[in-house]
């Protein structure tokens, strides 16, 4: 598997797995019905952020946009946004991305990488960013509303990327 910078060809394969995750409602506080140019300027970000695609015999089987959380003081802490084609799920390509991110935002000379709204029903995403380092420095409660219509939180996850003491 490759892990590239997006081209903006690219988009015509992310677009239909992004717009079904999107649609499904589990794991993205995205309008389902968003329209795909909404979509693409929310997915494909450039400089001063990121976008990357994960990339088997050809195709796209994922993606990640990576930026700045905030702008002006907390501009120092890196955000980023993760998509799985489900039809490769279980093959290490969410992992591939989030190590390719976590790489990108230390070279950067950002201090540490912060998820704002990870679902917390979302187990296989919160055991990845866990094993990845990151930590559930607080949950929003009630935040998040399922297809169902029953509620769950939204978890903020935190890793520090440097060593020093004021991150």
């Amino acid at each position: 598997m490759e892990i590239r910078g997006a081209r903006r060809e690219d988009w015509e394969q992310i677009w239909p797995f992004l717009r079904a995750i999107v649609a499904a409602g589990e794991t993205y506080a995205y309008d389902p019905e968003m329209s795909e140019d909404e979509a693409r300027r929310i997915w494909m970000v450039g400089p001063p952020g990121a976008t990357f695609v994960a990339v088997e015999e050809e195709r796209v089987v994922g993606s990640a946009n990576a930026y700045a959380n905030r702008a002006g003081p907390g501009s120092h802490v890196a955000s980023a946004s993760f998509m799985v084609d489900p039809a490769a799920a279980g093959r290490g390509v969410g992992r591939a991305l989030g190590e390719r991110v976590i790489e990108w935002a230390t070279e950067q000379g950002f201090l540490a990488m912060q998820f704002n709204a990870v679902v917390e029903s979302n187990l296989s995403a919160v055991a990845l960013w866990t094993k990845l380092g990151f930590e559930i420095i607080g949950t929003v409660p009630r935040a998040f509303r399922l297809p169902d219509g029953t509620h769950v939180g939204l978890h903020v996850m935190y890793r520090r990327l440097d060593s020093a003491q004021s991150a």
